[in-house]
């Protein structure tokens, strides 16, 4: 069998840390240098650099990507009686983040091809008591933001883009993370731009809520020992901002490989038991995940696992059926579109660094593949 000695895992960020090697020990000499190490200067100097990569005013920093979210909800004033718009196929951290706002998460199904919310099925979904949408970037493709958008202005709601797995990404020319009132980011290790641990931020163009945003993660102070919120503990430390600031000057061109990756996967994969993955017009995808779609999903990664090639799902269980959110009321069948992405997404080994060798034997593997 051709290339069958040869592993691929689904994701591996050696070749990335020994490109970056000197840079990231010089972050951290230099941090440990400093002796400084919340609040200082290289958490300044990221966000600096992180709102002019995405072209907004503003980046905060925070603790994780979840809080992002939380804490773009808080600085909106949204909370309890309050009802807020979310994909029904997404991370369950999205939805966590309406739920710790106090708020209740509005399911709405995503359009098959892309995965994202499909702006048609948004309007039904608004209640007097919807205060916004949450448009997540899903896989690292933007959601159709002008659509969004359009359908916010006309009701008065706010739009949160989710771009916790895309970075970089853009849609008709412009990155996520300005595309809505605010964006908040995931800088998991795995995320196309990943820290060393866990961190993440806001974006923003608006002075009052990047102010009120910096408040509540840091205790709801302003100043020190000055509370004007009741805040939380959520903030970018030094040794983070420092390896996200040695990181980002390379993004875009790990991204373009990771773009030329999909594009031989693309080219190369011709099995049609297997659905590749739809870039919309006007968006430029960053492929934080390369998602397929197969009807005999799980005997494909099983192939695929017998030939020494990684795999995740992303995700097998749809958050209406989580036991986490019972509290719906959606029963199995309620919302068929992210239960079929859930039955048969899996998702191709992509890292930056993929050898061709590992590329095609990818390719050869799933096209061997007989349902």
């Amino acid at each position: 069998m051709p290339n069958e000695a040869i592993t691929v895992p689904f994701v591996s960020f050696r070749p990335m840390e020994q490109e970056l090697d000197a840079e990231l020990r010089g972050a951290f000499a230099r941090v440990l240098q400093n002796s400084w190490y919340i609040e200082g200067n290289e958490d300044a100097a990221f966000e600096k650099a992180f709102a002019a990569y995405c072209g907004t005013e503003y980046c905060i920093g925070c603790g994780n990507g979840l809080d992002s979210l939380v804490l773009i909800l808080r600085a909106m004033g949204i909370g309890p009686g309050d009802e807020v718009i979310v994909p029904s196929n997404t991370f369950i951290a999205t939805v966590l983040s309406v739920s710790y706002a106090g708020a209740t998460p509005v399911l709405v199904e995503p359009l098959l091809d892309t995965y994202n919310i499909d702006p048609n099925r948004i309007e039904a979904a608004i209640t007097p008591r919807t205060k916004a949408i949450i448009a997540v970037h899903l896989y690292g493709q933007c959601a159709q933001m002008d659509a969004v958008n359009t359908i916010a202005q006309a009701h008065g709601l706010k739009v949160i883009e989710d771009a916790a797995q895309a970075h970089g990404a853009t849609w008709q020319g412009r990155r996520s993370g300005s595309l809505g009132d605010a964006a908040g980011f995931s800088f998991y290790p795995g995320k196309n731009l990943g820290a060393l641990g866990d961190a993440g931020c806001v974006t923003t163009n608006d002075p009052d809520l990047a102010k009120k945003v910096r408040a509540l993660g840091n205790y709801g102070s302003d100043y020190k020992y000055h509370h004007i919120y009741k805040g939380q503990n959520s903030r970018l430390d030094e040794l983070q901002a420092a390896f996200l600031s040695a990181k980002l000057p390379h993004l875009d061109r790990m991204n373009a490989e990771r773009r030329r990756i999909a594009d031989c996967y693309r080219a190369g994969i011709t099995n049609t038991a297997v659905t590749l993955p739809t870039v919309a017009e006007g968006c430029e995808h960053v492929y934080h995940i390369f998602a397929v779609r197969c009807k005999s999903r799980d005997a494909l990664e099983a192939h695929l696992h017998e030939r020494g090639i990684g795999t995740n799902k992303h995700y097998p269980t749809p958050i209406h059926l989580q036991g986490a959110y019972r509290e719906l009321g959606l029963d199995r069948g309620a919302l068929p579109i992210a239960e079929e992405i859930s039955a048969t997404e899996l998702s191709l080994p992509m890292f930056y660094g993929m050898t061709e060798e590992q590329v095609r034997a990818v390719i050869e593997a799933v096209n061997s593949f007989k349902e």
